[in-house]
């Protein structure tokens, strides 16, 4: 047996996943800074641009599940390389949409593509990374997502200052080719198949729950087992709520500043990206408390839970207060700070999920937060059909318009706080032995 100290191939591996993530995010994100000139160029109604922004959020949720089972089938290194591809050129293709159904059609076809991206990295996490290490991998590629996030606003605003918003698509696409391209050069599905990995990171990498499981295809999914189970179902609704609220960040808070608060285009971008960089730092202060929480409790799947609680609370109660401020300036940082208290909540969420789907990490990650889809369905929807009604049926306008929905977010909010309540970790018949101590109460 070889002497020499571990290699360091994963910390590259961690990389290509930021590198995955803040694309996804980038590509994402810039639809929000684009909504308004995209809708005074074509002429669409609120209502109408819901139609295009849940184009996407249908696709996504349709396709995490089949885009999540060819990484379990295939291996992410080709799932993963002919997403981004595909997802990159729909990227592009949006600047060259000419109405609402041409549009709506190359956002759907977008969606499907980006569905599979996280899925797929949960794949990689669980056989490259011990599960001592998996909460603060997570939980910094999930920021590099929102550090994607926090860039697309403000860059977005000046490239559509400067060239309009058709050309901001391609730009990002082809930054997706990149990525795509050297990550099929770069990875390979099992860390023993990579030259850069020696024997001993080997041993470090199976250390723990996955140590003796091969990486060969899992089998059938007990769906019958699946659609029953406790802690699928718990964490799913989690998604859903999550995702619920955060798709108005997403999708509606640029138009928000612009048209309920008075804000310019490229103040507002700013502004977007201070709540951005509220998420980012909430992953990865989540991340960093995932992987010590198992040190410090000796029922770290209770600990999570109370987590969970705590931080939706706080992002409900700041959401509250924001509101009702007077200033832009303070508006955003508020909603940063709910933003944040909500996303340290998600790489917990990451790791409960990986062992709480067992033997089908993509198939099963991708179906629970597939499934966060009909919550960001109905709140794209619900915000286009509630400013168009607050408009046209009652002659309101500014924040009359649109501050009286934010009372249904904060709802939903303290739901997702009852929800994370009642997790409980609760195994598949077929998931192996985890010996994990961040995976093992069923209290």
């Amino acid at each position: 047996m070889s002497d020499a100290p571990p290699t360091r191939a994963r910390v590259a591996v961690a990389a290509w996943l930021c590198g995955l993530t803040g694309l996804l995010y980038l590509d994402r994100i810039c639809m929000g800074q684009a909504v308004v000139p995209i809708q005074k160029d074509l002429g669409l109604s609120n209502g109408e641009m819901s139609l295009v922004l849940m184009a996407f959020t249908l696709a996504y949720g349709l396709f995490a599940v089949p885009a999540g089972g060819w990484g379990d089938r295939y291996g992410p290194r080709a799932v993963l390389a002919g997403l981004v591809l595909a997802w990159s050129l729909f990227t592009g293709l949006t600047g060259a949409a000419a109405g609402l159904a041409s549009l709506i059609v190359v956002r759907f076809l977008f969606g499907a593509a980006e569905a599979g991206a996280l899925p797929n990295a949960a794949k990689v996490v669980s056989r490259w990374f011990p599960a001592g290490e998996r909460g603060r991998v997570q939980g910094v590629t999930l920021a590099a997502a929102q550090f994607g996030a926090v860039a697309a606003p403000a860059a977005s605003a000046y490239l559509i200052a400067a060239a309009g918003w058709r050309w901001v698509f391609p730009a990002y696409g082809l930054l997706g080719v990149a990525w795509a391209v050297g990550f099929w050069l770069w990875f390979r599905d099992d860390p023993a198949a990579h030259r850069r990995v020696n024997d001993a990171e080997l041993r470090h990498i199976r250390t723990g729950a996955d140590a003796d499981r091969p990486a060969a295809a899992p089998g059938p999914v007990p769906w019958a087992d699946v659609v029953a189970n406790r802690g699928v179902i718990v964490l799913a609704l989690i998604m859903v709520l999550g995702a619920f609220y955060t798709y108005f960040f997403y999708s509606w808070f640029q138009k928000y500043l612009n048209a309920a608060r008075g804000v310019g285009n490229v103040e507002a971008g700013h502004l977007t990206s201070l709540v951005m960089a509220g998420s980012a730092a909430g992953m990865l202060g989540g991340g960093w408390l995932a992987d010590r929480l198992p040190r410090w409790a000796a029922d770290p799947v209770a600990a999570r839970r109370r987590v969970g609680v705590v931080c939706y609370l706080a992002a409900a109660g700041c959401l509250f207060l924001g509101v009702r401020a007077e200033d832009p300036l303070e508006v955003a940082a508020l909603w940063g700070v709910s933003f944040c208290a909500l996303h340290v909540t998600l790489p917990n969420w990451w790791v409960l999920a990986i062992p709480q789907a067992g033997r089908h990490t993509a198939t099963l990650t991708g179906l629970m937060n597939g499934l966060g889809v009909l919550g960001a369905l109905a709140s794209q929807g619900f915000v286009g059909w509630f400013t168009d009604r607050q408009e046209r049926d009652y002659g309101l306008t500014g924040r009359a318009t649109w501050d009286p929905l934010f009372d249904v977010y904060v709802g939903v909010l303290l739901a997702g706080a009852v929800a994370w309540g009642l997790y409980r970790f609760t195994p598949l018949p077929d998931r192996p032995d985890p010996g994990d101590a961040t995976t093992p109460d069923q209290g």
